[in-house]
């Protein structure tokens, strides 16, 4: 059975990205922005995105979205990214620009299809999986992180309850897909995690306070100051962002802190960071160690069958894997309750 046959709701990740080049960038620039710009095409994985650097050194984002994206989703994003400037202005987050006719978002043909298209600042930094990470890297991430769960609290929108497969709240849909992970071992585990969520976690988290987040707060999506890597410039794509449990939100972004040696300690930096501006519940805090195992199993999962599915995009559909199996096979060395005394501990609440 494949993905698309069961989940018709998450087409777009099996949808083609646009069909647009820099040509089509350049126009839309011009003919409704205002902007005249050189422009280059940025990596996606379901977009079409261009870096667009106009006379007057100011730089931009085009953002073409895939035709399988409900309007109401890409509004969604829109309007949160206008909510949070409204809300917290210091944070680093994308600018909404808009049309010279006063516009957020065009719906334009390219292709045979309809896409909505927007404009976006452009934030500037070095990507956060380049720079050395360190105990005061994770801190900052860590209040990052919290600003924006507290910007977004209130945040209300149609599109905010999308049906999304990257939503951890989902990964027992997944569990079809666990034959496509290819090495036994890994499978095994992925499997044996996700039997102890369903038994004994997902209710847990389904009482938890649920919020729009950002849910893909991983190092491909931070930017950091490259002359001061400790501190936090950005934060890109909220293609994800969906409501759920506010918890999900600080263990997938505590996932990507979990790697070797000392793991626990280094994810435990970051959630106690979050804690200091945006105080967790004990409860969320118990079920921490299980939600980053299922941000694992699902990126080890969705990125071993897209990468199947299109093999020509394969690295940047990967880039996030080797982390999550180094994550895994690391947790399932780590007893449980002792995880749990680690990051009450790191809270105060030991």
């Amino acid at each position: 059975m494949s993905l698309h046959a069961a989940h018709g709701a998450n087409n777009l990740l099996i949808t083609t990205a646009p069909a647009a080049d820099a040509d089509n960038a350049a126009a839309i620039a011009r003919d409704h922005f205002g902007i005249e710009a050189e422009v280059s095409l940025l990596t996606s994985e379901r977009d079409k995105n261009f870096h667009l650097v106009a006379a007057d050194g100011q730089e931009y984002v085009l953002k073409i979205t895939n035709s399988a994206e409900d309007p109401v989703v890409t509004n969604f994003q829109t309007e949160a990214l206008l909510h949070i400037e409204a809300r917290d202005a210091g944070l680093p987050v994308p600018r909404v620009c808009r049309t010279v006719d006063g516009r957020t978002e065009l719906a334009l043909p390219l292709g045979g299809e309809t896409h909505t298209v927007r404009l976006l600042t452009y934030l500037t930094g070095e990507p956060q999986y380049r720079a050395p990470p360190s105990a005061p890297q994770r801190e900052d991430l860590g209040r990052c992180l919290a600003r924006l769960g507290l910007a977004l609290r209130d945040f209300r929108h149609p599109g905010a309850t999308h049906d999304l497969l990257w939503d951890i709240s989902n990964v027992g849909r997944l569990r079809d897909w666990l034959p496509n992970i290819g090495d036994t071992e890994l499978r095994e585990l992925a499997t044996g995690f996700l039997d102890r969520f369903e038994d004994e976690v997902r209710p847990v988290q389904q009482r938890q306070r649920r919020q729009v987040v950002h849910n893909d707060f991983n190092p491909h999506n931070v930017l950091v100051d490259p002359a001061n890597p400790v501190r936090v410039t950005g934060v890109l794509d909220f293609g994800d962002m969906v409501e759920t449990p506010l918890v999900n939100d600080v263990a997938i972004a505590a996932s990507y802190q979990v790697a070797g040696a000392h793991s626990l300690v280094r994810a435990a930096d970051f959630v106690a960071a979050y804690h200091s501006v945006l105080a967790l519940h004990a409860e969320e805090i118990d079920i921490l160690f299980d939600l980053i195992a299922m941000r694992h199993v699902t990126t080890i999962t969705i990125t071993e069958w897209r990468a199947r599915l299109y093999p020509e995009n394969r690295a940047y559909i990967m880039r996030n894997h080797p982390r999550a199996a180094e994550g895994l096979r690391a947790f399932a060395a780590i007893d449980r309750d002792a995880a749990r005394r680690v990051f009450r501990q790191a809270c105060g609440m030991e």
